[in-house]
């Protein structure tokens, strides 16, 4: 909730949301002349249906107070869809623009009399909903100023010609820098326990009555080579602290998790053992098949220097924990509304959900037992450590979306270590930091009410690229893809493509590749939707999408989706990419049943995507049971009686 106050003193109390179709009407009725002359004549349902990101200002009585419609490439025509970044590198070298921090305003309305703080408000909202975005573009005709309110927030960097018009337009901007920067980092100092207590306070007082009133200065002051506290700042005052540890208890990690796609966490080793004997038999997870492709990525971090011996992780403060006992340890998990858009290393906590902010302890992995021994097979690795964890994490609400700020300064804290860990309840809400971490497969016989998260330093690697494949790209996807049940059929789908660009029965195809630091780290293969009719017909997809406003070779079919797990964080952003490249706006992937366990029902089953938690499950239409016998040659086509369960996806923000 924000105020704002008019130029004759009136106050209305605003928050912002994602704008809904019912909001089209009133957006229509605050288009004016002057909003035409800079946007252009819009189609509000076409414009916000193929929008990134679409957001409403609201007052209390839910009257729309402003409205801004943000798209991942240019208005006007002012160049390709797919190829606006090198158009706007010559225009202005020093802003290192790209398609994952820069997004376009298509439209901006507001009420007159709040115009200025709504377009303050609505902008300093978007910088909060996508962490990852650092421009925002807006293009007007060069004859055009922007009138009294967008000129508060948009500078101009230069003018570029129309591709369709003989015409030049102005390009202006707007930085996060000037509405919601980004958090300064620094060590935590006994000083900022004043600051920080409120916010563990606000949640309940466990960790206090456990490990008394000043348990924050004294796990401060006990900072060493293997413990740092770190705090985030804003204006001088601390609204933000981690506490992180180098020693973690790895065997117990290596009993209970499969952690084959990061090498066990461990440096690798000349006397590892990674495969079972022949005369055992083995099952690996989903995520372990990319192992080879993740471990192979480690050369991106700095090489650990020393062992480390793995040892148990030490809690917040190691004279405390010897007076407390284990099960009085507790946590709490405090995350409310993580903004206006969108919504610790510790194995035996207890956790509760609050309306504000949140924060996470953590206790010894030391205090509790190790499972009992299965008779499969786990990786042995000799290696030294090589990751650290948090043990205590909390942060403002007004601040959450930036938490993924720490992470830089924590890495430098440890550089011979290139992963950070954490673990949650099971029942533990996702929050903006774990959102950003790997979530680990449990095996079968752990014992532990866990989930472990894992992050790699080469995820804070902002140069991911996201290209049409070409045929050197071959022997890096082969790498990537060695382990994977169906690597032939991606392969023989890359081939494909890099041959003709299309099936041998004329449908058009593409293949995606993810690249980071010259390395393959991902590929997506997508074909032209050709059973649109039928999708239609069987599956209630209107009730995701104006279907009238898609075109026909807007439907995507996606055939195969593979990412290193070191970079899942980039998932929603890879298929964004993939949407705009290839100037689609839908994306549809069947999912077949199983007649039996690890058998394929059906022949025509893609290989099996992690991209799933963002594509919408559609539900089937109920369909008509035709009498085939009696209706004879009038009976409907055949292909009317197939069946399918179908995952869609739309385009999204970043």
């Amino acid at each position: 909730m924000s105020v704002l106050t008019s130029p004759r003193g009136k106050v209305e109390v605003v928050h912002c949301r994602r704008t809904e179709s019912q909001d089209i009407y009133c957006i229509k009725n605050l288009i004016r002349k002057f909003t035409q002359k800079l946007f252009g004549r819009l189609n509000i349902i076409y414009l916000l249906e193929k929008a990134n990101l679409a957001v409403t200002l609201c007052n209390d009585k839910e009257e729309i107070m402003a409205q801004a419609t943000f798209v991942d490439y240019p208005n006007w025509n002012v160049s390709s869809q797919d190829n606006w970044v090198s158009v706007f590198r010559e225009l202005d070298p020093e802003i290192p623009c790209t398609p994952l921090n820069t997004l376009f305003m298509h439209l901006f309305v507001a009420v007159d009399e709040y115009s200025v703080g709504c377009c303050r408000e609505i902008i300093r909202a978007v910088f909060k909903a996508v962490p990852e975005l650092h421009f925002i573009f807006l293009i007007v005709p060069s004859y055009m100023s922007l009138g009294s309110t967008l000129i508060t927030v948009f500078e101009q960097v230069g003018n570029i010609p129309s591709l369709m018009y003989d015409e030049d337009f102005a390009v202006h901007i707007c930085c996060r820098e000037n509405h919601y920067p980004q958090l300064h980092i620094r060590n935590a100092r006994v000083e900022d326990h004043d600051d920080l207590m409120p916010i563990f306070l606000r949640h309940d007082t466990i960790l206090k009555e456990t490990y008394g009133k000043y348990f924050l200065a004294e796990l401060i002051e006990a900072q060493d080579e293997e413990n740092h506290a770190v705090v985030c700042e804003v204006e001088g005052v601390a609204v933000g602290f981690m506490s992180v540890c180098s020693r973690v208890n790895m065997q117990l990690l290596h009993e209970c998790f499969d952690l084959g796609p990061f090498h066990g966490l461990c440096v690798p080793h000349p006397d590892d053992v990674l495969h079972p004997p022949p005369e055992l038999s083995t099952e690996g997870s989903e995520d372990a098949k990319l192992s080879s492709s993740s471990h192979s990525f480690l050369k991106i971090a700095e090489e650990p220097q020393e062992q480390v011996i793995p040892e148990t992780m030490e809690s917040i403060q190691k004279e405390v924990i010897e007076e407390a006992p284990a099960e009085e340890m507790s946590s709490t998990v405090r995350s409310g509304n993580a903004s206006e858009l969108e919504d610790t290393e510790k194995f035996s906590q207890q956790s509760s959900v609050g309306d504000t902010d949140y924060c996470i302890s953590s206790l010894s992995l030391g205090s509790l037992s190790l499972p009992e021994e299965s008779s499969s097979f786990h990786p042995i690795y000799k290696g030294a450590s090589d990751a650290f964890c948090i043990q205590l994490f909390c942060i403002e609400e007004k601040y959450e979306a930036r938490s993924l700020d720490f992470m830089n300064f924590v890495f430098s804290l440890f550089p011979d270590k290139n992963f950070c860990i954490i673990s949650l309840p099971h029942l533990t809400p996702e929050f903006v930091l774990i959102q950003n971490f790997v979530k680990i497969v449990p095996f079968n016989n752990c014992t532990l009410e866990q989930d472990l998260y894992v992050f790699h330093r080469a995820g804070l690697l902002k140069s991911i690229k996201i290209r049409l494949a070409s045929l050197s790209d071959t022997p890096g996807v082969e790498n990537l893809v060695s382990t994977l049940m169906l690597n032939k059929s991606i392969l023989e789908d890359l081939k494909q493509y890099n041959e003709a660009h299309r099936d041998p029965d004329g449908t058009s195809l593409k293949a995606f590749v993810a690249e980071v630091a010259e390395q393959i780290v991902g590929i997506a293969v997508i074909r032209d939707e050709m059973d649109i009719e039928y999708i239609r017909s069987h599956y209630n997809i209107e009730d995701f999408i104006y279907f009238s406003h898609h075109q026909r070779e807007e439907h995507g079919h996606l055939y195969h989706f593979v990412l290193n797990p070191i970079f899942r964080h980039y998932t929603k952003f890879f298929l964004k990419e993939i949407l705009r490249l290839s100037y689609k706006s839908c994306l549809y992937y069947p999912v077949y049943p199983q007649s039996r366990e690890d058998k394929f029902q059906s022949s025509y089953a893609h290989s099996l995507t992690s991209a799933l938690h963002y594509l919408v499950p559609v539900r089937p239409r109920r369909q008509i049971v035709y009498p085939l016998e009696k209706l004879g040659i009038n009976a409907p086509s055949k292909a009317v009686s197939k069946d399918a369960v179908l995952g869609f996806l739309r385009d999204s923000c970043h």
